[in-house]
């Protein structure tokens, strides 16, 4: 009988072992061969987005493909777009006037942890930011995606095989497992580590330096002076992209009383429903685990799907299930992060209470991530960014749009870091960039002996006479 754990450990110091003797040809390309080679990549993965995002939802059950699509050209096209002109090999800048080079050196082979609901477009990604910067990437795929990211590595092979270079580059394990994973993390260079924060935490506790992002539990504030049936339209867009599954997706939103009414009205017009009585708690019960862990068969699913699920009748027009929640904590399951089509909704007087109300939701499972605010009062947009624990700020727009730099400008990236009150080692939308080593090479400029040369004339050196008898040896040994 087969002990599936070791094998999936040999496996692991396999790959990694056959990812070192990869990266020697890699080291033999200038910036623009692993130019060439990411962007022949990045075009095979834009022709082949559709039908990985259909194998995504097929095997996984989570999201729509349609949503899947833009993820996967999200992950190739808009990070390429990014990437494409950035230095990683050899010299990347010289300062002439401080006499400082730079030089970009890759960190190895990176241990690459992929989620279930961002399977394939987690997996594209990371292997293109990871091959930019001119290194290796053994992938560890979540057990549930297994073969939908497996088709997509095997799709990336095909490209890098037709540039002349080592398949092993970019490997996945065929043989999943947590001893299995904990030993890729072991032997590999650096880790990105993209789930949940069990995910996360192994990461940072596996003695290899690591890039880890948190969890998202995303509030968003309407502000009085926002344009209210806008912002709406905005926050469905992005909460129900993929049925909910980007960790930065809205979770709870924030009004003031005085617009309560107006915000309540428009979701209601736009497909919300508003949780009430023994329906209520019938959701509660198919929301969580009994250790109020959020319930898998819920992850990624439509608003209709979860009402047969917990057994009451919506008006099929429902996109999302609200539910005004009274509080902020373990016992209040509308205040945590929901991947999914539901969301909590909270009341204040002013902006000052959703100020608080936003931190408290933050520390709830979602501090350092987003957050996300509707106004057009400047003042309030500043004081929001001045004292929130959080990476990203999203002003006016959607959520998950917004903090994967599909509508701002920030970097388009799935691994999203919180900083280290989050419990991350970055709070950067993570790159090509930070996936190099910089090597400086700095020239002396200023550097001044502490005490005065005295120099006596019977030991003074003359460097002209030493010059002359070294050259006159040198020309009698070649006669």
């Amino acid at each position: 009988m087969v002990d599936r754990d070791l094998l999936s450990i040999q496996e692991a110091r396999t790959l990694v072992r056959c990812a070192r003797e990869a990266l020697t040809d890699l080291a033999k390309c200038n910036q623009q061969q692993v130019d060439t080679l990411v962007e022949a990549i990045c075009q095979k993965s834009m022709q082949e987005s559709e039908r990985l995002a259909k194998l995504a939802v097929e095997e996984t059950g989570f999201g729509r493909w349609q949503d899947k699509v833009q993820k996967n050209l999200l992950a190739s096209e808009k990070v390429w777009a990014h990437v494409k002109d950035i230095k990683t090999i050899g010299i990347i800048s010289e300062d002439r006037e401080k006499k400082i080079i730079e030089i970009g050196a890759p960190v190895g082979v990176i241990a690459a942890l992929v989620p279930s609901t961002n399977p394939t477009s987690t997996t594209i990604y990371k292997a293109i930011i990871a091959l930019k910067a001119g290194n290796a990437v053994v992938f560890s795929p979540h057990p549930s995606a297994l073969n939908c990211i497996r088709e997509t590595v095997e799709m990336i092979q095909g490209v890098i095989r037709e540039q002349n270079l080592d398949e092993n580059l970019v490997t996945v394990m065929c043989y999943p497992s947590l001893d299995g994973t904990q030993e890729l993390m072991k032997e590999a260079d650096l880790i990105i580590a993209t789930g949940g924060p069990a995910m996360v935490k192994a990461a940072y506790s596996s003695g290899t330096p690591a890039l880890g992002v948190g969890a998202g539990n995303v509030p968003v504030f309407i502000e009085r002076s926002a344009d209210i049936d806008l912002a709406v339209d905005m926050i469905l867009e992005s909460k129900l992209f993929d049925n909910g599954t980007v960790c930065a997706s809205e979770q709870a939103i924030i009004v003031e009383k005085v617009s309560s009414k107006q915000v309540r009205e428009s979701l209601v017009k736009r497909g919300g429903y508003f949780l009430e009585g023994e329906e209520l708690e019938k959701v509660k019960k198919v929301m969580e685990r009994p250790n109020g862990a959020m319930n898998p068969a819920i992850v990624g699913q439509t608003a209709n799907f979860i009402a047969q699920l917990a057994g009451i009748t919506i008006p099929e027009s429902t996109r999302l299930l609200i539910s005004d929640e009274p509080g902020v904590g373990p016992n209040y399951p509308f205040s945590k992060e929901k991947l999914t089509s539901l969301m909590g909704f909270y009341e204040v007087e002013t902006w000052h209470e959703a100020c608080e109300l936003c931190f408290k939701l933050l520390a709830n499972g979602g501090i350092g991530h987003s957050l996300a605010i509707h106004s057009e009062n400047e003042e309030i947009i500043r004081e929001f960014a001045l004292k929130k624990p959080v990476s990203r700020l999203l002003v006016n727009t959607p959520s998950t749009h917004g903090a994967v730099g599909l509508s701002t400008n920030l970097t388009p990236a799935l691994t999203l870091g919180c900083g280290a009150v989050g419990g991350s080692s970055i709070s950067d939308n993570v790159d090509a960039s930070h996936l190099i080593n910089i090597r400086k090479v700095a020239y002396g400029v200023n550097w001044k002996p502490s005490t005065p040369r005295v120099e006596s004339e019977a030991c003074a050196i003359d460097i002209n006479k030493i010059a002359e008898r070294v050259l006159a040896e040198l020309r009698q040994s070649m006669k």
